[in-house]
């Protein structure tokens, strides 16, 4: 069958499917005359097991071990329990410290965020995980820079199809096209390599101290 029989089936989209393909977590046989994709039953309810999977928060890394035989389904349910157990340790002593500061009067300069913090760190001690700030803000500075220099290169790349485009119509000095397309171009690897070496700095962690917490 095809796709969109088997995304009726499951009741999911054709972009779920095909991600979970990517994931190795569905693997459907493909006609050997024209290499499109041929859905059975048996594929129907390997999604339907991925989707009741996802949908209980199981991460794509374990399904793929229980397909293999390398994590049984009663010991990922186990390490689920005790992830919805800490989450749910964490929402309530969240719940705490936001009732206690509801109760605060004045405004944000009277609020004395030490003692809740101290309040929180002992919370911590005992096992609860609060929201980590630093990976929150590091995903939001890779997005920025990724788009930044999205946005440089993509300049960068019309520039240089413009001389191109201008020279095919009133031909320029050779000299001159070959420096401004050496120069755009440098520009971009130079973006590019920047980007590489930003992103790297934020995977390690190295975050400005301002903005540590």
């Amino acid at each position: 069958m095809k796709i969109n029989q088997v995304a009726e089936l499951v009741d999911i989209t054709k972009k779920n499917i095909r991600f979970y393909e990517e994931q190795g977590l569905v693997n459907p046989d493909r006609d050997p005359q024209n290499g499109y994709r041929e859905y059975s039953m048996k594929d129907v309810g390997e999604l339907k097991q991925v989707k009741l999977l996802r949908q209980l928060g199981v991460s794509c890394e374990n399904i793929r071990k229980m397909r293999v035989n390398e994590l049984s389904v009663e010991d990922c349910m186990r390490g689920r329990l005790r992830e919805l157990e800490e989450t749910g340790r964490t929402l309530e002593h969240t719940r705490m410290i936001c009732t206690e500061m509801s109760d605060e009067r004045g405004d944000l300069s009277s609020l004395d965020a030490d003692v809740y913090l101290e309040k929180m760190r002992e919370f911590e001690k005992g096992g609860v995980r609060f929201m980590d700030v630093r990976n929150s803000d590091v995903r939001k500075r890779k997005t920025g820079a990724v788009l930044a220099a999205t946005v440089v290169m993509l300049f960068m790349a019309a520039l240089i199809a413009m001389v191109i485009w201008a020279n095919s119509v009133d031909p320029a000095p050779k000299g001159i096209v070959i420096f401004s397309a050496i120069l755009f171009g440098s520009i971009i690897v130079g973006v590019m390599i920047a980007l590489i070496q930003r992103l790297r700095e934020l995977e390690g962690g190295e975050l400005d101290e301002a903005n540590k917490y």
